[in-house]
């Protein structure tokens, strides 16, 4: 009976040894496979006449240099035909670098985006990707507002509203800087504002002709929130091509993209 017992011990065993050897090659790619993310540049206006950002390649680049120092691989494009469900399953987080206006050409494509975000997608948005979709009121809730008017260029003073948030980290708690200054409207009330600058210290308001007065005093230029199942970040600053070259800036952006993907660095 021992003997009995034994031998059946034994044949358990290596039943087990040999369904963790079958395993182990799927075990390790799966520990293998690093996030992915596209960044999506597009910029259109049926009649050609859109702002196109010269930082675009500057950005694109950027990010690829974090993916290399995080951990996760990047794809870039311009064209709407990767929005396709099918096609972004394989995307933890979308980054709209920069776009601006039509970032879609189909409806079909609109689905494919909001289906990404209902199924727990990233989000990451740069500058004037609040900017795309400027008829579409679910592009804003993701990207948490619409894009309205920036004064002239000018040097502004940005303070730190949650150092404890992720992309806040090394960041001081003010600091200058020189950018288009964003005001967006039709903020998600569920927006985390991160960045504020003090509206009433900005120059050159009445050359924008919209009652500024409407907008917080601390006017929001960078937060995030959860969204529709998604997790989204926003930036509004990051206009010059220079700024992504910025140790700073750079930080900002690359933690907000591992916090967009479920990781913190």
């Amino acid at each position: 009976m021992n003997g009995s017992w034994m031998k059946r011990a034994c044949l358990a065993g290596i039943l087990c040894l040999a369904a963790l050897w079958i395993d182990a090659p799927a075990v390790a790619a799966q520990q293998a496979a690093k996030p992915r993310v596209l960044v999506y540049t597009r910029n259109y206006t049926p009649d050609g006449k859109g702002y196109v950002h010269d930082n675009i390649a500057m950005s694109v680049a950027a990010i690829e240099k974090m993916g290399a120092e995080a951990g996760f691989d990047v794809d870039e494009s311009d064209d709407p035909a990767v929005f396709t469900t099918e096609y972004l399953r394989k995307y933890a987080a979308l980054v709209f670098s920069n776009s601006n206006n039509e970032a879609f050409s189909t409806d079909a494509q609109r689905d494919a985006f909001k289906k990404f975000i209902e199924a727990g997608g990233g989000f990451v948005g740069i500058h004037s990707a609040s900017g795309s979709e400027r008829t579409w009121p679910y592009f804003w809730q993701v990207l948490g507002g619409k894009f309205v008017k920036h004064p002239r260029m000018q040097t502004f003073t940005v303070r730190v509203t949650d150092p404890a948030f992720a992309a806040m980290k090394g960041v001081p708690q003010e600091f200058a800087w020189t950018d288009e200054c964003y005001f967006l409207d039709h903020l998600n009330p569920d927006v985390h504002p991160v960045l504020v600058t003090d509206r009433t210290k900005l120059q050159y308001l009445d050359a924008m002709k919209i009652d500024v007065s409407t907008f917080a005093k601390d006017l929001p230029l960078a937060w995030y929130h959860h969204f529709d199942g998604g997790r989204e970040f926003y930036i509004a600053l990051g206009h010059n091509k220079e700024d992504y070259a910025n140790p700073m800036f750079y930080g900002i952006l690359k933690n907000g993209i591992l916090w967009a993907i479920g990781r913190t660095n």
